[in-house]
């Protein structure tokens, strides 16, 4: 049996990472460190302890957010990447080329979690399309943002 493999990095391509390994530890922060850290409403986080964490292209800058934790994060964009304490790493679930193979199964922080966060699932939803007479600008958006999958450099050279 093979392990699984994970692959994920930051928005502009200048950090990578590969973990090899069952990930079953996910989980959704909503202490105010995590809040800020972030800056959402929450941290979804994906522990890496039992699998093997490995930087393939760059590493994160880290900031030391308390006397046991560090918050690492790409320096070029500002993406959040890491939630390291003595009892291992976490990797940002968003910063996963797959995040929805990373549910959560467990809350933490709960006495931060801002009272709304329980309701949003029963917000009007709409597709970015449906702004277009608004905001006419999102029908012509190009990403610059790295794809979902790993790449032997990034920037892509240009034709």
């Amino acid at each position: 049996m093979t392990n699984p493999i994970h692959t994920g990095g930051c928005q502009c391509g200048a950090v990578r990472y590969r973990v090899t390994g069952a990930l079953t530890d996910s989980s959704i922060c909503h202490c105010r460190m995590c809040q800020k850290a972030f800056g959402a409403y929450y941290a979804p986080l994906v522990s890496t302890r039992g699998a093997e964490l490995v930087w393939t292209r760059g590493a994160p800058k880290t900031f030391r957010s308390s006397n046991f934790v560090l918050r690492g994060f790409c320096g070029e964009c500002g993406t959040p990447l890491t939630y390291e304490a003595p009892d291992g790493i976490a990797i940002s679930a968003g910063s996963f080329d797959d995040p929805a193979a990373l549910p959560p199964v467990v809350q933490f922080g709960v006495e931060g979690k801002i009272g709304f966060v329980d309701h949003l699932h029963v917000l009007p939803e709409r597709r970015t399309e449906e702004d277009a007479e608004s905001a006419p600008f999102v029908l012509e958006i190009t990403s610059y943002q790295h794809p979902d999958h790993d790449t032997d450099r990034w920037p892509e050279a240009k034709p």
